[in-house]
């Protein structure tokens, strides 16, 4: 029996029950990075949130999934900076793909089973089948050896974002991947080609496909017969990107192209826009420079819900450091407890942190209300282990509670593997331990203090419990 997820559709603004189409199996699209410089921190806003929808589907709601997230490895940014490196297409973005691949690691993302790029030879292919099918019926012409889409053939564009069909402008052939907001008219399919750009031909004259038109060949050709189950991504998406994909893919198949539209909200930084202008556009690697870890990273753009704003500061780092740290403690504390007198009240409080997470989850992601329900957790299992009223077998269950919510939220077991690398070998933090144990049996408490203090300079710390001393990262 799977848990029945409610989620938000931004096709008919409301929430409504989800479940796939076909066999148990969610077939899930998210638009990928635009590969020309490193990802920041927005981007991986959405691509955290988009990996807590996948793991609740695979691991609440117990659905196979199969989700591809595409590069976008050919645009006007891609073929610029290029250019302005001076190496080919393919390399420059080969660079930007792997940068890419190794912050969502850190990042703790899981990698979806097809990871598509739009230079690949059957994307291509698919792309040149989109356009033909969309000839067929309609819905295109030819200027200067461009292809475009003819948006006054399909009078329900606008749906997704709402447009107002009387105010749009009509008859102007729009041939850039920048848009802005208000640019409603025909759109680029295939883009002739232009003196130094790349350039195939996939039946519709040399040239280079739009952006709007790798999204949609690749979702229909990698994850089957329309409609697919959920299709996410930025708020920012919405129009034009997403508004384009729904009338190439739906006036190709003349079927609806997703079920379920999935947007996640902006992230701002010290409650102010993104822009280089500010100097505010931080990448992971610009997080991890200024001493905090990916883990916390992690905790702070999962903990509002995706469809709210969700401002990062600093200081709100520091608080996601925290937070993380007193799961990890309490977790920690566990290990220690040996008692065989259990409590219903332990018992009690886990079986109420396990609806109570389930229940958030399950209500359109509210991990603000999940991570509330293991806090309320972690509380009650701290008093049990002050007032000595919690057995082993209790500490084992609530252990493994925890472990099956970070299957969810995936920050525990992130922090978890940070700590296994620490910044100082394992074995010399080991040898130390045992020196300062020797050094304060033989009441040498300077040199015990001195041990510490260089370790916490380096990165460990010390903990002393009847149990003996543990350490555990900065």
């Amino acid at each position: 029996m799977n848990a029945s997820l409610r989620l938000y559709n931004t096709l008919t603004r409301q929430e409504e029950p989800f479940s796939p189409s076909q066999d148990g199996t969610v077939r899930m699209y998210a638009c990928g990075p635009t590969v020309y410089a490193r990802a920041h921190i927005g981007n991986f806003r959405t691509y955290v949130c988009v990996d807590v929808l996948r793991r609740t589907l695979k691991h609440l709601c117990g659905y196979t999934m199969r989700e591809a997230i595409n590069y976008t490895d050919v645009d006007d940014k891609t073929i610029a900076g290029a250019q302005k490196a001076g190496i080919p297409l393919r390399a420059y973005t080969d660079q930007w793909i792997r940068a890419f691949r190794e912050d969502i690691e850190q990042l703790g993302i899981e990698v979806p089973e097809e990871t598509p790029r739009a230079t690949d030879e059957a994307n291509l292919r698919a792309m040149g089948d989109l356009i033909a099918a969309l000839g067929r019926n309609g819905h295109t012409y030819s200027r200067d050896g461009s292809t475009y889409f003819k948006i006054a053939t399909l009078p329900d564009y606008g749906k997704l974002a709402r447009l107002d069909h009387e105010g749009m402008k009509s008859g102007v052939s729009v041939d850039v991947d920048e848009y802005t907001k208000d640019d409603v008219r025909d759109f680029v399919l295939w883009k002739a080609t232009k003196p130094g750009e790349p350039t195939w031909d996939v039946g519709a004259g040399p040239g280079r496909p739009g952006w709007h038109l790798e999204c949609s060949a690749m979702a229909l050709r990698l994850l089957g017969e329309p409609p697919i189950d959920i299709h996410a991504g930025g708020i920012d998406l919405i129009f034009p990107h997403h508004e384009n994909e729904i009338a190439q893919s739906e006036g190709a198949t003349r079927r609806p192209f997703s079920r379920f539209w999935v947007h996640i909200e902006h992230l701002f930084v010290e409650n102010e826009k993104m822009s280089k202008s500010l100097g505010n556009v931080y990448t992971l690697p610009d997080v991890l420079a200024r001493g905090h870890r990916a883990s916390a990273l992690r905790y702070l753009l999962l903990s509002s819900h995706y469809r709210k704003q969700l401002n990062f500061t600093w200081a709100g780092m520091e608080q996601a450091e925290e937070s993380l740290r007193r799961i990890v403690d309490c977790l920690a504390r566990l290990e220690t407890v040996s008692s065989t007198d259990g409590s219903p009240d332990v018992e009690a409080s886990i079986d109420q942190a396990r609806a109570a997470f389930a229940a958030a989850l399950l209500d359109d992601l509210n991990t603000a209300a999940g991570l509330a329900a293991i806090f309320d957790l972690v509380r009650d299992l701290n008093a049990a282990i002050d007032s000595k009223t919690i057995s082993r077998e209790n500490a084992d269950a609530a252990r493994r509670a925890i472990d099956e919510f970070d299957c969810v939220l995936g920050v525990v077991t992130l922090r978890r593997a940070e700590d296994a690398q620490p910044p100082v070998p394992i074995d010399e933090i080991e040898r130390l331990i045992e020196e300062r144990t020797a050094a304060r049996a033989r009441r040498d408490f300077a040199a015990a203090d001195g041990i510490r203090h260089a370790l916490a300079e380096r990165g460990i710390l010390l903990e002393d419990n009847p149990g003996g001393t543990r350490w555990k990262r900065k």
